[in-house]
């Protein structure tokens, strides 16, 4: 891990397009202000912790998903059928 010192006023940069500037330092708490393109995400350690988590809970497709999912997918012998129209037209 990179340590650095900085006061406030002053910026950090990581790369070409990210910077990380202090804004307030109070006690034992500092304010960051972070510039960075949108497609950056930037979030909290916790906020980040629980995106994580509820995107494992997404990803997990258990037997039971499936089998009900089936349920709704076209038997493989089904052939569409098509009404003639009285004018000879099909559709």
């Amino acid at each position: 891990m990179l340590t650095l010192t900085r006061s406030v006023g002053e910026t950090i940069r990581i790369g070409d397009d990210i910077e990380v500037h202090v804004i307030e330092v109070r006690g034992g708490t500092v304010r960051l202000g972070f510039k960075a393109p949108r497609e950056v995400a930037i979030h909290r350690e916790e906020v980040y912790r629980q995106i994580a988590e509820a995107n494992l809970l997404a990803a997990q497709v258990t037997a039971d998903t499936l089998g009900a999912l089936a349920a709704f997918a076209p038997s493989a012998g089904a052939t569409e059928t098509v009404a003639a129209r009285p004018d000879g037209a099909t559709g």
